[in-house]
């Protein structure tokens, strides 16, 4: 009797995670919409009831989207995808029936910002859009990748083409953090806490001050309250001439 109440209480248990399980679906070979507004059944076969919910617009010729994001939006409408090749991004185009872009002769295709951006706001996949051009910058963005994430270094403006000076990593160092620098030349390896004396970015080399001697140094930022110098440093950036002073 036991056993069987205990079996009987093991399956109500399991009956929530049952019915919280989505509908299997899976990623259309060429996501593509028809009208500018980007749906769950643009994207996935099998979306069902849940086809018409809205993921996005799409601006441009085709729109960027993060494809967490996109998997986080169909579980909550009932549906799992399980994202098997472990994509980062899907890029959604103009189907058939959406107006066609006019291509003319020597347009290239670009990447351009969805939205305006501010100084200091960061760049997410919702905010780019392939677009057409007639000529893009020299330093025009290829991978949505490389500008995903970072940061606009002044304000950008809806429908401009994205370029590398219009963009930066994030600064993880600021004036006055506390930074553990690491200096490495032939096997030795010194560790010493100094203040930044201005902010820094991943790779970037920021100047330094050794708290008890008050020398500068200049190091490569490697992380939140991380730099590194000497001529073995693994960054390769590093000067290989700088010393840490080390009184």
């Amino acid at each position: 009797m036991r056993r069987l109440i205990a079996f009987a209480v093991s399956a109500i248990l399991l009956l929530p995670a049952v019915a919280m399980a989505g509908a299997p679906v899976s990623l259309r070979s060429d996501p593509t919409d028809a009208d500018g507004v980007v749906t769950l059944g643009d994207i996935f076969e099998g979306a069902g009831s849940a086809s018409g919910v809205r993921v996005a617009a799409r601006p441009g010729t085709s729109v960027v989207l993060d494809a967490t994001a996109v998997q986080l939006l169909a579980r909550r409408n009932g549906l799992e995808w399980g994202n098997p090749d472990r994509l980062r991004r899907i890029i959604v185009r103009p189907g058939q029936s959406a107006p066609a872009a006019t291509v003319r002769r020597g347009e290239v295709q670009a990447l351009a910002y969805a939205r305006s951006l501010s100084a200091g706001e960061e760049i997410r996949a919702e905010d780019l859009v392939w677009t057409r051009a007639v000529a893009a910058p020299a330093d025009a963005l290829r991978d949505a990748d490389a500008a995903i994430g970072m940061i606009a270094r002044r304000p950008l403006r809806e429908g401009a083409l994205v370029a590398a000076r219009d963009v930066g990593a994030p600064v993880v160092i600021q004036p006055g953090d506390l930074v553990t620098v690491t200096y490495q030349n032939g096997g030795v390896s010194l560790a010493l806490q100094v203040k930044a004396l201005g902010p820094g970015a991943v790779g970037e080399v920021i100047a330094l001050q050794n708290l008890s001697s008050r020398k500068t140094i200049q190091a490569v930022v490697t992380g939140p309250g991380q730099a590194e110098t000497g001529p073995d440093a693994p960054s390769g950036r590093a000067a290989a001439a700088t010393r840490i002073a080390r009184r």
